[in-house]
């Protein structure tokens, strides 16, 4: 047993998106929390690092506003500190960049195809069951049933790269469709002004104010179980010592497969464990900076004709704080062929680059601040949208939340904040939280 100082209502593994929102909602409704985090900063693979004086974002950019995310930092009184570009995104077709904005799908593919009618009924029909199309029909053939037309099939190659981490060959058209037609399809984001950090540290900054603790620079190394098979605690390595914690609850964010690792595969249903190796996705980010504006759009430019960069991302049109005076920071993502298997680094940034002398003028003077590969262990998505595993474990107080567990056809952080108002919703209804003694 653990000495009283490190008893917990809640341990929460890794401070990503998921599990800072479990974290904030957990503390919020009174349970007295830990988070553990091996890295030394939060925010995981959404987090940002400064480079000679850039804030640069690291994973997730962009945040959105109005959903799930804003709901949650208002239900739990956390700091939402998000700045809306105006318009959110522009499209560069035939060489210009056009606003969309309030025209929909409609005036979209009216500027891309003059057989934009016969998809747009395509899009209409999937709105009912009977349109939706089944089974592993992906997005690129759902396409192709309408029109071969290279803008069009590049507008949407880059929708499922930016959103799912993914191309449209990979990418159930099911799950598109679903995200396009009946969810929220992020139609309003912003970016955060100290990084796509401050607002993670905004929900850390609220556990610990609610009386839990953030341990940065930690790790969960295994969990202990109770002779009837749930979590009674985990040992933690901190720096210089092993501590053991107790804790009535357990929600880790680091993946189903590591979460499986914690507690040992072979305490669990062969059936389970056969689930949870997902498979990642991949993305290839160059952040770059320049003394001259090389983009207009003030927040996301995407492309109908590129390589494989899906989109350009524009930070101090809206937030200048994120580099020195004079400077323009921006950030280039690409994803890579394939998405979910093995691909040839240095071949597919050199394709990115090759995209972004094309498309962004002046590029080859400007200041490469970092280049990195998402991939494998740690992934923009650590499963493909619509292949998700469950999130609940075997262990009947452990859950997993985070981008492996999202609902269908869901992606990137608001994913994230919705299976942790999910989970938390099940633990306070299975686990109240106790008056002390």
């Amino acid at each position: 047993m653990a000495n009283p100082e490190h008893r917990f209502d809640a341990l929460v593994i890794g401070a990503g998106a998921g599990g800072l929102f479990a974290a904030a909602r957990l503390s919020h409704q009174g349970y007295r929390t830990l988070v553990v985090e091996r890295l030394d900063r939060v925010g995981g693979r959404a987090s940002s690092e400064v480079i000679d004086g850039f804030t640069v974002n690291n994973g997730a950019i962009v945040i959105e506003v109005g959903g799930i995310t804003e709901e949650t930092f208002a239900d739990v009184g956390a700091r939402f500190d998000v700045r809306r570009p105006k318009p959110p995104i522009l499209y560069r077709i035939g060489g210009k960049d056009v606003d969309v904005t309030g025209g929909g799908w409609g005036f979209l593919l009216s500027k891309l195809t003059r057989q934009g009618a016969k998809l747009l009924d395509g899009l209409g029909a999937a709105r009912t069951d009977e349109g939706m199309p089944t089974g592993s029909l992906s997005t690129a053939d759902w396409i192709r049933r309408y029109t071969s037309n290279e803008n069009v099939h590049g507008i949407f190659r880059n929708m499922c790269g930016s959103v799912f981490a993914v191309s449209s060959e990979e990418l159930p058209a099911q799950v598109f469709l679903t995200y396009f037609t009946r969810r929220s399809a992020f139609k309003k984001f912003g970016f955060c002004p100290e990084g796509t950090i401050g607002i993670w540290q905004s929900l850390a900054d609220l556990v610990v104010g609610n009386g839990g603790e953030v341990w940065l620079d930690s790790e969960v190394t295994d969990l202990r179980l109770h002779d009837d098979g749930s979590v009674a605690g985990a040992s933690v390595s901190r720096p210089g010592e092993q501590v053991e914690v107790d804790c009535r609850v357990a929600v880790s964010d680091v993946g189903p497969a590591a979460t499986a690792d914690l507690v040992g595969r072979e305490r669990l249903a062969a059936e389970y464990v056969a689930t949870v190796d997902t498979t990642p996705c991949s993305m290839i980010v160059v952040n770059f900076a320049s003394r001259t504006p090389l983009v207009e759009a003030p927040g996301l430019l995407s492309f109908a004709k590129t390589r494989r960069m899906a989109y350009v991302a524009n930070f101090t049109a809206t937030c200048p704080e994120t580099a020195p005076e004079g400077w323009h920071l921006y950030n280039g993502t690409s994803v890579p062929q394939p998405a979910t298997g093995p691909f040839d680094e240095a071949a597919e940034t050199e394709l990115l680059h090759r995209d972004l002398h094309e498309q962004i003028p002046g590029f080859g003077d400007a200041r490469i601040l970092s280049t990195s590969v998402w991939r494998d262990g740690w992934p923009p998505q650590r499963a493909v949208a619509g292949f998700d595993i469950t999130h609940t474990t075997p262990v009947p107080n452990l859950w997993n939340v985070g981008d492996a567990v999202k609902q269908y056809a869901n992606g990137g952080t608001t994913a994230c904040a919705e299976t942790a108002k999910l989970v938390v919703s099940e633990i306070t209804a299975r686990y109240p939280v106790t008056a002390p003694a």
